[in-house]
C-alpha cells in the first residue's frame, strides 16, 4: 500500500478557454442545459490544439467539461448557502455545487454541435453555463449508459428551478427587431431570465431594476407581481454594449 502525502500538490495546466454568450457571471444559469439557446466555443490552446487530440470526438453528442471557477475567490469555507435553499440555510460545501470550492474546480455537461479544425481546434457547444474566459482543464465524452442514473436521489434540488414568464417592453421589442439574431437572442433572454437570476436574498423584492449582459447587449429587467400570472420577468430595455 502506497503512502499518500496529504501535503502533496499538483499543477493543472488549462488546455483552452471558453468564448460564450455570457460575458459576466451575473445571470449565468446555475446548472448546464437549462438555457439550450446559449452558445459557446471551447478554443484549445497550444500544444493541445492539434486535430489529433480530438480525433473521434465527433461521434459523441455531449461532453463533460472540467474547468476552473476563475472569478471565484481563493478562500473557501466548509459551509455554503445554496440559492435553491433561499440563500439562508447552510450545508457542507461538498454537499453543494457552489463555485466557492477548495480547488475551484467545476464540471459541466454540454452538447457538442461541431468541431472546427481549420485553424487550431474550436469545439462548438450548446447549453453551457460557462462565462467567457473560463479556463478549461479537461474534456471527456459523456456515456449515457453508465452516467445517466434514472433512480438517483437529488437531495435539496429534486427538480428544475421554477420558470417565470418573460415579457418584453415595446422598447425592448424594437431593439430586438433591429438585430439579425433577433429570434435566437429572444430565446436566450427568455431562457436565462425566466429562471430569475437575482440573488436568492433578493427574490422577495419586486419592482427593483436589475441589469445583466448577454452576448453584446445590456439588458434591464424587473420581476413584477401580476395577479393573474404570478411573478413575471419584465424586460425594460435592451441596448448594445459600448466601449465607453
Amino acid at each position: 500500500m502506497h503512502d499518500i502525502s496529504v501535503s502533496e500538490s499538483f499543477t493543472i495546466n488549462p488546455i483552452g478557454y471558453i468564448e460564450s454568450d455570457y460575458p459576466d457571471k451575473f445571470g449565468i444559469p446555475r446548472q448546464p442545459g437549462l438555457a439550450t439557446a446559449a452558445k459557446a466555443t471551447l478554443v484549445l490552446t497550444p500544444p493541445f490544439n492539434t486535430p489529433l487530440s480530438v480525433r473521434g470526438l465527433e461521434a459523441f453528442s455531449h461532453l463533460w467539461i472540467s474547468f476552473i471557477f476563475h472569478r471565484s475567490p481563493d478562500e473557501w469555507a466548509p459551509l455554503v448557502r445554496p440559492p435553491r435553499l433561499g440563500g439562508n440555510k447552510k450545508i457542507g460545501v461538498f454537499a453543494s455545487r457552489s463555485t466557492h470550492r477548495p480547488n475551484r474546480l467545476g464540471l459541466s455537461l454540454v452538447e457538442l454541435v461541431g468541431i472546427d479544425t481549420h485553424n487550431g481546434v474550436r469545439l462548438l457547444l450548446k447549453g453551457a453555463d460557462l462565462m467567457t474566459g473560463t479556463p478549461v482543464v479537461d474534456i471527456k465524452p459523456y456515456l449515457p449508459w453508465t452516467e445517466a442514473v434514472s433512480n438517483a436521489r437529488s437531495g435539496f434540488a429534486p427538480a428544475p428551478p421554477p420558470f417565470y414568464p418573460v415579457e418584453f417592453s415595446s422598447a425592448a421589442e424594437t431593439a430586438l427587431a433591429q438585430r439579425a439574431d433577433a429570434s435566437d437572442l429572444r430565446r436566450l433572454i427568455t431562457q436565462v431570465l425566466g429562471q430569475d437570476p437575482r440573488p436568492a436574498y433578493h427574490q422577495g423584492q419586486l419592482e427593483r431594476e436589475y441589469g445583466m449582459q448577454l452576448r453584446d447587449v445590456n439588458i434591464r429587467f424587473q420581476v413584477q407581481q401580476m395577479s393573474e400570472l404570478g411573478n413575471v420577468v419584465y424586460i425594460i430595455n435592451i441596448q448594445k454594449q459600448t466601449n465607453n
